[in-house]
């Protein structure tokens, strides 16, 4: 049932204040390429420089994969704008969770990145990874979310540590360090708050523009 599950979010589109998410089509995949062109990013997200076609045959995967599930992160602002522009000019970056503990469907490894530039440092990563979160919980029977983050990445790690995730481990060998939050009931109850604002709607690949 969780295959299924990971997967239901292809046809869901949930819209916040600052970012709107929507699942990974091929639409999106040129921006994404020509975004993991940079070293930077390659970096931060521990990734190689993959050709189009590869990225193309990536985006296909991730969508099948059954362990897990990817929105592209829109900034609002410009989806809202009108005349309605095309999703791609309004991608900030993505927001990932991954089932990575085969005997425990409840513990989801969460990764945001804002790789347009012009987008980051306005909270636009921290609602992402907020909604994501709000989703895991209320449809994918989540209860415990961590986080791996390289080292040098001090604003992920503060942004993380502001979610209330706490410190865990550190890898010297891969140079990361690894967050958790468990979800009590206080951190439910917290989480469904800072969300409350958050509207689920259906996608349809490249016409989701607002209504």
């Amino acid at each position: 049932p969780q295959a299924a599950t990971m997967r239901l979010n292809q046809n869901t589109l949930l819209l916040g204040k600052k970012v709107v998410l929507v699942p990974y089509t091929p639409e999106h995949v040129p921006r994404y390429h020509e975004w993991m062109k940079s070293e930077e990013l390659q970096r931060l997200t521990a990734s190689e420089p993959l050709t189009l076609e590869q990225e193309y045959a990536m985006q296909q995967s991730w969508r099948e994969d059954a362990d897990k599930c990817t929105f592209i992160v829109l900034a609002a602002e410009k989806w809202q704008g009108q005349p309605g522009p095309s999703e791609e000019s309004c991608m900030a970056g993505d927001v990932n969770l991954f089932l990575t503990d085969l005997g425990d469907p409840s513990l989801g490894e969460i990764e945001v990145m804002i790789a347009e530039p012009s987008c980051r440092g306005q909270g636009l990563g921290t609602e992402a990874v907020l909604m994501m979160m709000a989703y895991g919980v209320t449809k994918l029977g989540l209860t415990t979310f961590e986080a791996k983050i390289g080292q040098e990445n001090e604003p992920s790690i503060r942004m993380f540590r502001r979610l209330h995730f706490e410190q865990v481990a550190v890898s010297s060998v891969f140079q990361e360090v690894t967050l958790r939050l468990t979800m009590s009931e206080p951190e439910r109850q917290w989480l469904l708050e800072q969300t409350s604002h958050m509207q689920e709607k259906p996608y349809r690949d490249g016409s989701s523009e607002p209504h």
